[in-house]
């Protein structure tokens, strides 16, 4: 196919197992791993766990990726949808509270055609650099329960330079409206979990205050009243980028900014505690563990 499924409508060819466009990988889905996370916002981790399918590649390939072992390489196993259904239906057996696509954008239509061969019991959550259509959040309809993009930039500056998106911000904001209006407002289980909604996540980045400011501006004056943030402070440098801050990890004073002005707008949500900042939670992918349900 000559892809035209994100923003970027590079038009590149992609079949079944190869692609030449800018996520760098074929129309089915690779994944690396699938098992139960435990370091999610609490309403999507709670006691359980968040079973989280993580797929390579990426259509924004953000330069300070923390998966970057995975955003920018393509590594995993190939899944056909039913497979990929069935490693769906073998993360519900485990017990965990929903199944968290990671990175799904570029695989859509094959994890649209898996979610339709058999919908989990539990809710699909939809784990995005909102750097998508509002076509696209249209076709999850029925089949996504919660959204959980993340915000990452507002200026075509920090977006050009960081992701080679200066369009990131307008097209993000389109998508997450989007979003909002299929879900609503979240809706929630006797134990606080989510079973509905958007949750908007935005990282702080060092040296990057102000703009991490100017979006919660945005989301306060722009997205229906109620709508959860998630104020990251987990940044790790993990790749050898020489951008400014970006060789080091968030200050005290700096995200302390963020969240006051946070609290100020009155903005529901969750804040990250520092000790997040750490190479140790990102996840392992292709080992023993994360292939454990892959099909035999």
């Amino acid at each position: 196919m000559q892809c035209s499924l994100c923003p970027r409508k590079c038009g590149a060819l992609r079949t079944e197992k190869m692609g030449q466009g800018y996520c760098g990988v074929g129309t089915l889905p690779l994944v690396s791993r699938a098992a139960a996370h435990m370091w999610e916002e609490p309403c999507i981790s709670g006691t359980k766990g968040s079973g989280t399918v993580f797929f390579s590649g990426c259509a924004l390939g953000c330069v300070f990726c923390q998966n970057e072992r995975i955003s920018h390489h393509p590594l995993g196993e190939i899944m056909t949808p039913r497979q990929l259904s069935q490693v769906f239906a073998r993360l519900e057996e485990e017990g965990v509270h929903n199944i968290n696509l990671v990175t799904p954008s570029h695989f859509a239509p094959a994890i649209f055609e898996a979610l339709s061969i058999r919908k989990p019991g539990i809710p699909v959550v939809w784990n995005s650099s909102a750097y998508e259509t509002p076509e696209l959040i249209e076709a999850a309809r029925g089949l996504v329960d919660i959204f959980l993009p993340d915000l990452k930039y507002c200026s075509e500056k920090s977006a050009l330079a960081l992701a080679d998106a200066p369009d990131y911000f307008e097209v993000a904001t389109q998508a997450i409206r989007a979003m909002c209006r299929q879900t609503g407002l979240p809706k929630y289980d006797d134990n606080g979990l989510m079973l509905s909604g958007t949750l908007v996540r935005h990282l702080v980045l060092p040296l990057r205050t102000r703009e991490s400011m100017a979006i919660l501006d945005f989301i306060a004056a722009e997205l229906p009243k109620g709508t959860p943030v998630s104020l990251m402070r987990q940044y790790t440098p993990m790749t050898d980028t020489k951008l400014p801050g970006l060789d080091r990890r968030l200050t005290d004073r700096e995200y302390r900014q963020v969240r006051d002005h946070m609290l100020d707008l009155g903005l529901d949500g969750y804040l990250q505690q520092k000790e997040a900042a750490n190479s140790i939670y990102t996840p392992a992918f292709m080992d023993e563990e994360s292939r454990r349900l892959f099909p035999g």
